[in-house]
């Protein structure tokens, strides 16, 4: 069995967009559809017209990685979600390998670990990613910050959008509030420690431009959710 997945590639003036939809249509796993939302992009559009007969492209109004990925959720037809920032990269097996992962524990919800790559390609630093001994010691980790990086992620769309999918009025961090949502809805995550993307560090990314206003959020869903998580790890042993 191989049930869609739906890769969403949300787009904003990022020339490496070209790169991250090659990377998706290189996917050896058969059961994809790409979709590519451009969020009001104003530069680089010339980066996507060679694969408009290749990939569904939805056009918006400027709205935030959040409003792009959900948007592209909503109008998936996929089983399962895989989302792809337009300057990282899947390796061509990324499908292959996790979704027979996720299949063979009846996982909803899926995360590797990554290699880092710079502005040229190259890769700095190998095989990174979060190792803890259970999943106490993961959920315990999300207190203090977000170890699982979203591009990674594969999870089952039905549950998504049962939970609530991204809060939009999260700019940055809108992936660590899903996940600790996620684990506060007795979601199990599961991790595969298998290098399965590579993900790009570079001078324009907005993990660098935007560090005050990502610290703002994420004390915001640290003082949400503390107590909530801190209970749920001692119901975990942790």
């Amino acid at each position: 069995m191989n049930p869609r997945v739906s890769i969403i590639i949300p787009f904003y003036n990022d020339p490496y967009v070209g790169q991250a939809i090659t990377s998706a249509l290189e996917q050896t796993y058969p059961n994809v559809e790409i979709i590519v939302v451009d969020d009001g992009s104003t530069q680089h559009l010339d980066q996507i017209a060679p694969y408009m007969n290749r990939v569904h492209y939805i056009g918006k109004a400027n709205g935030g990685t959040a409003s792009a990925l959900n948007h592209g959720i909503r109008l998936a037809s996929g089983e399962y979600i895989a989302w792809l920032s337009s300057d990282d990269i899947f390796y061509p097996h990324k499908l292959s390998v996790q979704i027979p992962f996720m299949l063979s524990r009846n996982a909803s919800i899926s995360f590797s670990a990554f290699d880092l790559i710079d502005e040229h390609n190259r890769i700095t630093e190998y095989h990174v990613g979060p190792r803890f001994p259970n999943v106490a010691s993961l959920y315990g980790a999300m207190r203090h910050g977000n170890p699982i990086n979203g591009c990674t992620v594969v999870a089952q769309k039905e549950m998504l959008l049962q939970v609530g999918i991204f809060h939009e009025a999260l700019p940055y961090t809108h992936d660590y509030d899903l996940w600790v949502r996620l684990i506060l809805s007795r979601v199990h995550f599961h991790y595969l420690d298998q290098p399965l993307i590579q993900y790009r560090w570079h001078n324009r990314m907005g993990t660098l431009k935007h560090r005050p206003a990502i610290e703002q959020e994420i004390r915001l869903i640290q003082s949400s959710y503390a107590h909530s998580l801190e209970a749920y790890v001692r119901e975990l042993g942790g």
